[in-house]
């Protein structure tokens, strides 16, 4: 939106209104005195707190209480409401200044929403938002009190002028770049796991919705690389969320969809990225051309680095993922970097930018859902932010090596320890080491025999039938004789419980040492009366029960990968 268009004189850029007021650490609104007024109404000031309580009386708030008029400057508005008085003491810097600011627009947002003209320019930055149907794809959306998993996707469709070089010409855009970004729980931790476009994969069925609103199901095909989960068949980027579910077994809260034109034009807002290269590159189909060294780089450029793959490494997609691995960690650097979150012009051009360059499903169609999604990203430390690559080998089926299989020995654990929520860095966990001791030391002590365990089995959001299941494995190859299957628990739980008496903890701790399960796991409480008419301990099947004889210990450890890297440091691509 111009300035015109928000109430303000032609030609005055918003974002040189705003200045930082070094006293404070927070931004200020300041209007020329020849500036008009925004004609839109700022919220009513609420009546003193000590007025609504009859008691003792502040003086009366009026336009010259807030600043003494001595101190004003002619033509300066008063200050929004909800603004610190200048007389209040100094407070340390705003928290929301350490946002990572990965949808370009939570920081300006905040400072906009400050002023009364504001509201308009939030209604612009929503018109600017393109979104699609979930097709039921994705949970739902993410949760602030939960780990969040954000698909991203970057397509090779060309939109924009000066793309005509790039990509296949009658691309309808495929799932060219995709990364599953995980969030721990405690956001102290995050990994961003990159996905081969080459991989070879089943692409499963796909309910997606027409631009008419109807629905069609789009036919799986078993065996296809991972990029024709977007775009071939008509399929949408709710077809690549299933795919990577599929995949995976992490199913995506929300997703977000970035062209070639993305890139440019959020580098560009930026003021570019610094990448280095271990040697100098020529590529012609990529139209990169760079020497050994460091370089700032945006636009054209930036969009050459990210593509090229034929000059590095082995010439191939899982070393261009690296490139585009090292150049999301310095956008991520540039975005949390004092020269931005500093810059009201810089804040308000991510604003504009970002809320064009992506688009994104239909739970995240509105800046306020994409403000809340920054702040829990802002939360993230740069060093405590991984990226790897799904384990792969080449394809066996092929003579010339032109795609890539899933790694069955080492994928696995991968999937799990993101399911698990385990950081693949080091990272000091807010827990408190002694309620973690105190977990751990309900497994130590002695352990009655396998046949003096006397369990009720009830099933508690496992799969249907895991209670025989586990009652069979107990008895058949574990030696447990007193146990038996009590049927479904009266509630659903998440995760997998052993509730005993203080007197039955031996057999507490034999049973968990049979099942693999944690201190966590284990109950103290109560014993139950089972159909014999004797008191027995209760092992409540939740959601996470993958199996008779199968461990439910979560790794407290990542598990080794070939390549990763952290988004504070700075690598040069070979």
């Amino acid at each position: 939106m111009d300035a015109q268009g928000r109430g303000r004189a032609d030609n005055i850029d918003p974002a040189d209104q705003w200045v930082l007021n070094p006293n404070t650490g927070e931004y200020e609104l300041r209007l020329t005195p020849s500036a008009p007024q925004s004609s839109v109404p700022g919220p009513r000031r609420p009546a003193s707190p000590g007025a609504a309580a009859g008691g003792a009386r502040e003086p009366r708030e009026t336009a010259s209480s807030e600043v003494p008029e001595q101190r004003r400057r002619r033509g300066e508005p008063e200050p929004p409401a909800g603004r610190r008085s200048r007389r209040q003491p100094v407070k340390k810097k705003s928290k929301a200044k350490k946002v990572l600011l990965w949808t370009g627009g939570t920081m300006a947002f905040v400072l906009v929403a400050a002023s009364a003209a504001g509201y308009l320019y939030i209604k612009h930055l929503n018109d600017n938002i393109t979104s699609v149907s979930d097709d039921g794809a994705s949970t739902g959306g993410f949760s602030k009190d939960k780990a969040i998993n954000l698909l991203i996707i970057g397509t090779d469709k060309r939109t924009g002028s000066g793309n005509e070089g790039y990509g296949d010409a009658g691309s309808v855009g495929h799932a060219d770049t995709t990364i599953l970004l995980h969030i721990s729980k405690d956001r102290s931790n995050a990994t961003a796991l990159s996905i081969p476009r080459d991989l070879i994969v089943d692409v499963p069925d796909c309910q997606t919705q027409q631009s008419d609103g109807s629905e069609k199901v789009i036919a799986g095909t078993e065996n296809v690389r991972f990029n024709t989960s977007l775009g071939q068949d008509g399929r949408t980027a709710s077809c690549t969320v299933r795919t990577v579910t599929e995949l995976t077994g992490i199913q995506a809260d929300n997703f977000m969809v970035a062209d070639f034109n993305a890139v440019k034009t959020l580098t560009d807002a930026v003021g570019g990225v610094e990448v280095c290269l271990a040697k100098d590159i020529d590529d012609s189909d990529s139209h990169l051309k760079l020497s050994k060294g460091t370089h700032n780089i945006s636009g054209e450029t930036a969009l050459a680095f990210v593509r090229t793959r034929h000059s590095v490494g082995f010439g191939g997609d899982l070393s261009r993922i690296q490139l585009q691995q090292q150049f999301l960690s310095a956008l991520m650097r540039k975005l949390s970097s004092n020269s931005t979150l500093t810059s009201p012009t810089k804040l308000l051009k991510l604003a504009e930018v970002g809320t064009k360059a992506l688009t994104v499903d239909s739970k995240l169609d509105s800046i306020y859902k994409l403000k809340d999604l920054g702040l829990e990203l802002g939360k993230l430390n740069p060093k405590n932010l991984t990226f790897t690559t799904i384990p792969v080998l080449d394809n066996p089926a092929e003579k010339v090596k032109a795609t890539v299989v899933l790694n069955e020995t080492k994928a696995p654990a991968v999937f799990q320890a993101i399911k698990d929520d385990v950081s693949f860095t080091a990272v000091k966990k807010k827990q408190a080491q002694a309620s973690k001791d105190a977990a751990a030391a309900r497994l130590e002590g002695s352990k009655s025999a396998a046949s003096a365990v006397r369990v009720r089995i009830l099933n508690g959001g496992a799969p249907a039938g895991s209670a025989q299941e586990t009652l069979s494995w107990l008895q058949n190859q574990e030696g447990v004789l007193k146990s038996e299957n009590a049927g479904n628990a009266d509630a659903a739980v998440s995760k997998t419980t052993l509730e005993y008496a203080p007197d039955q903890a031996d057999q507490a701790r034999e049973l968990a040492s049979l099942m693999g399960l944690s201190g966590s796991a284990m109950k103290p409480g109560k014993s139950v009366i089972n159909s014999q008419g004797l008191p027995a301990i209760t092992l409540t099947l939740g959601k996470d029960f993958q199996g008779a004889g199968v461990s439910l210990t979560t790794p407290t450890k990542a598990p080794d990968v070939d390549s990763k890297t952290t988004a504070d440091k700075v690598t040069c691509a070979k």
